[in-house]
Formats: structure tokens, C-alpha cells, sequence
């Protein structure tokens, strides 16, 4: 669990190890490791085995030859996968078994990469710290004491710690780049609509998108080019010729054109994370890039706009879970309409109910003009400014987060802190727009620091190659509990 995904893959194809032994390292290292993190809600420990023997198979026939085959991979627990629980961390999808997969774990499993468990997520993918599960807060592998960031805190948590070699996150508002950010890994969002969402449990539909998060650009660029697929069941699928990330894999930045937004580096951002960003911006520029500060506006209005939206949504794709045909049930009720409440009022966290309100109270005929409408605007103009900004950039530099991991419980007591702690990555969300976290630095205490960039809508290939000259630059580095480890 210590090489990257495309070093394991690599071995495995060479004969060096099979898939059973990777499997079954994988999963020993989740055992031995999950009373510190709990990263996972579920480990399917004898699916994953009965995969293994079959991927072995196949790659011995010359079937499978690709560099994920035989490499053991985490989905977040927000993506379907047939026969195994699948629950949004939620109570409510605690009994929850799909009846088919998510079509992006279906190119795994076609890949021949062997699924091993469902990793922990803030429930329904609501929080940015993976402490609102109904399985328990899930801790960083830098410090157990902190958050592993959210709602993808599990999947960044178990490649941190190197459980698994890398794992599937989803991002509605920066829960694959925020979590990336905060436990020292690499994750990428993708442009809305290039990963298929069929089989992905809805939070926020025109925002949600699934990506990779793994130790390495290399890995994520392998890992997106699998995914990556037009999917004629999702009806925001789109038809792109341009999925061979790995072609990105170069290190040359030189006349690429990067923008600094002067908005990002003002009041409330850490010295140390500033700092750690021109840093990097000064590595592209001694590779040949051009880099230069600009004003990108509107994003005082992205956070207002993005919770507004994002609860709306949330609040109309919660409404199927009622305890009828699947899910929770409570055990006493006199009549439909109670049974419907008490299923709800049971199965459902507080930070879920809270969106719910919200984005009933947003929706409703007195307030849906004065505030939905006023936030569709906002998006609108949002990515007015983005598409501007990208007329003479190629690049959009930036913090992930305004701090490091928090101490545990921090957020959680002040809502709106958390909320705000999303600057930076809801923009990209409703622009559609993708970006990549890796990892720059570390503050005074240790913690990982991560920069973000932004490229234009399916310029993926952009932010790829960026990022893997900025690697190039520096070592991987494992929190200290995992090289103590010796895996």
C-alpha cells in the first residue's frame, strides 16, 4: 500500500504480485488501521477476494492489461454498488442494498481495478469535515486529533493512510479537493459532465461530479482516463473524444498563462497558506510560466449562492427517502403521515435537516423568487466572470482552504463557519468547471497545505500537466503515524 496505484498495477502486470496478495494486503492494512481512521462503512473483505481471483484470471488470459487491472480501489458510499450496502452514511440507507452499480465503478470493475469497500462521507455528502456520519466521525491520518476534511473525508483519509493506493470521491461544493487538501493527497473534479453521475446517490444534481483521489497527478490522470466515458443513461453525460489524460503527463509549463485572483489572498486565508501558494506560483514561473495577480470578482457571492442552490437541490432529491419502498423505516407510527415524519425525523442527521429546511424555505412560493432565482443569477454571472478570467489565462492558482485541518469538533458548532470555510471551491462547482488539490506544504504544526487549480470547462488536460510540473518539484509526503508503520 506504500507504491502508488500505477506502481501497483505495474507489479502485478510484471508478475512481481498477484491481485489476490495486493487485495489481501489492501484489506490487512484497513484492519489494522480503522480503529485509528474509520475511513470505512463497509469492507466487502470476501467480494473483494472472489474479484481478485477473478481479475488474476483474466490478466494470465491476456484479457486485461491496463494499469489499473488487479489494483484494489475505495468508492465513497454515496456511489451504488449492487449487492453491497451502500448508505450515504446515513441512518436513514443504513439497510440500504442497490440492485445495480454507479456506471464510473463499473469502468473500474472493467479496468479490472478490485473494489474493496465503501469509505465514510459526511452524511448525504452534506459538511466539509466527515464528522456528521452516521457511522462516526472518520480521523486524519496526519493527526487523529484534526478532520480529514468532507464530505470525501473517508476516501482521502484511507489513501493518506495508505489503506488503499487510491479511491473515489464525489464534489458538489469541494468535497474531493478540500479532503485532498487536508490529509496531504492529490484529487481532481472533473468538468460537470464528463464523469457519468448514473448510480451516484444525488445531493446537489447540477453540481455533484465524481473524481479520483489518489497520492499522485499520475494516478489521478489514470484513474479520471477510466472513468471517463460518455453514458447515454445520464442526461448530463457528455460526448468527449479528448479522455487520454495521461497524455498530460509532461513536464513543461513553459508561456502557460496562470492567474492569480487577488479576491483569494485577502482577509481570513493563513499567512502559511498564502505563502505556500505564491510558492507555487513561483515554481511554475521558474519553469517557464507566465504568472501575473488579477481581480476575478463576484466571489462574495458564491457562498451565499452555492448553499442556496445546493440545499434546494437537496432538499427536492431527499424527498424520495420516506420509508416506503427502501431505506429506514420507524418502528411505531398511527398513519401514513406520521410514518413519514417519524422515518424522516429519525433517519435524518442534523445537518441534513437543516438543508432540507433550508432549501424547502428557499423554494417555497413566497421566497423562490426573491432567493433561488436571485442565486440562479449569481451562478450565472459567476461563471461570466470564470469565462472571462480564462480569455487571457490558462490557469486559475489558488488556496483549497482558508486553514489546515481543524481540530475535531470545531466546525461542527458553528454551521456557518463551516459554510465559509467553502470559499474557494464552490465557485469552481457552479461554474462546472474542473480542478485539482495537491499538496504544496506544511504549516507549523505539520499539517498538509494544499493549492488548487482551475482550468476551462474540459481542460482537464491543462490543470493535469500543471500539476505534474509543480510534483515534479518536491517529495511525496506520508503522515508520520504511516512511515512509523513501516508498510
Amino acid at each position: 500500500m506504500g507504491m502508488t496505484a500505477v506502481e501497483l498495477g505495474k507489479a502485478i502486470k510484471d508478475g512481481q504480485v498477484s491481485v489476490v496478495q495486493a487485495t489481501q494486503a489492501c484489506l490487512d492494512s484497513i484492519e489494522a488501521c480503522e480503529k485509528d481512521y474509520n475511513s470505512f462503512v463497509t469492507v466487502d473483505r470476501e467480494g473483494a477476494l472472489a474479484q481478485a481471483e477473478e481479475v488474476q484470471k483474466k490478466i494470465d488470459a491476456g484479457e486485461l492489461s491496463g494499469p489499473l487491472a488487479g489494483v484494489p480501489i475505495a468508492i465513497k458510499d454515496n456511489m451504488c454498488q449492487a449487492g453491497v450496502q451502500t448508505s450515504c452514511s446515513s441512518k436513514i440507507l443504513s439497510n440500504f442494498v442497490p440492485t445495480y452499480t454507479a456506471e464510473a465503478v463499473v469502468k473500474l470493475q472493467e479496468a479490472g481495478a478490485v473494489i474493496v469497500g465503501h469509505t465514510n462521507m459526511d452524511e448525504f455528502a452534506m459538511g466539509s469535515t466527515t464528522e456528521t456520519s452516521y457511522f462516526g466521525e472518520t480521523r486524519n491520518p496526519w493527526d487523529i486529533n484534526r478532520v480529514p476534511g468532507g464530505s470525501s473525508g473517508g476516501s482521502a483519509a484511507a489513501v493518506a493512510g495508505e489503506e488503499v493506493t487510491c479511491a473515489l470521491g464525489s464534489d458538489t461544493g469541494g468535497s474531493i479537493r478540500q479532503p485532498a487538501s487536508f490529509c496531504g493527497v492529490t484529487g481532481i473534479k472533473p468538468t460537470y459532465g464528463r464523469v457519468s453521475r448514473y448510480g451516484l446517490i444525488a445531493y446537489g444534481s447540477s453540481l455533484d461530479q465524481i473524481g479520483p483521489l489518489a497520492k499522485n497527478v499520475e494516478d489521478c490522470a489514470t484513474i479520471l482516463e477510466v472513468i471517463s466515458q460518455y453514458d447515454k443513461k445520464d442526461s448530463t453525460s457528455v460526448n468527449r473524444d479528448d479522455n487520454d489524460f495521461t497524455s498530460a503527463l509532461v513536464d513543461d509549463v513553459k508561456g502557460l498563462k496562470i492567474g492569480l485572483p487577488r479576491d483569494y489572498f485577502t482577509e481570513g486565508l493563513e499567512p502559511e497558506i498564502k505563502e505556500a501558494v505564491y510558492g507555487v506560483a513561483e515554481a511554475l514561473k521558474a519553469k517557464g510560466a507566465i504568472v501575473e495577480e488579477f481581480d476575478l470578482g463576484m466571489v462574495e457571492y458564491a457562498i451565499p449562492a452555492y448553499y442556496i442552490i445546493a440545499s434546494a437541490e437537496a432538499s427536492s432529491n431527499l424527498e424520495r427517502f420516506d420509508g416506503v419502498k427502501y431505506g429506514y423505516r420507524t418502528s411505531e407510527y398511527t398513519d401514513l403521515h406520521n410514518m413519514y415524519k417519524k422515518s424522516r425525523s429519525e433517519g435524518f442527521g442534523p445537518e441534513v435537516k437543516r438543508r432540507i429546511m433550508l432549501g424547502s424555505f428557499v423554494l417555497s412560493s413566497g421566497y423562490y423568487d426573491a432567493y433561488y432565482v436571485k442565486a440562479l443569477k449569481a451562478k450565472a454571472l459567476i461563471k461570466q466572470a470564470y469565462d472571462k478570467a480564462f480569455e487571457k489565462y490558462d490557469i486559475i492558482l489558488g488556496p483549497v482552504a482558508p486553514t489546515t485541518a481543524l481540530k475535531m469538533g470545531e466546525s461542527l458548532s458553528d454551521p456557518i463557519k463551516m459554510y465559509l470555510g467553502d470559499v474557494y471551491t464552490v465557485p469552481v462547482n457552479l461554474a462546472g468547471l474542473p480542478g485539482i488539490s495537491l499538496p504544496c506544504g506544511t504549516d507549523k504544526d505539520g499539517m498538509p497545505i494544499g493549492v488548487q487549480m482551475v482550468g476551462n470547462a474540459f481542460e482537464e488536460k491543462t490543470i493535469i500537466r500543471a500539476a505534474y510540473a509543480f510534483e515534479k518539484t518536491r517529495e511525496y509526503k506520508r503522515p508520520a503515524q504511516v512511515s512509523e508503520r513501516g508498510l
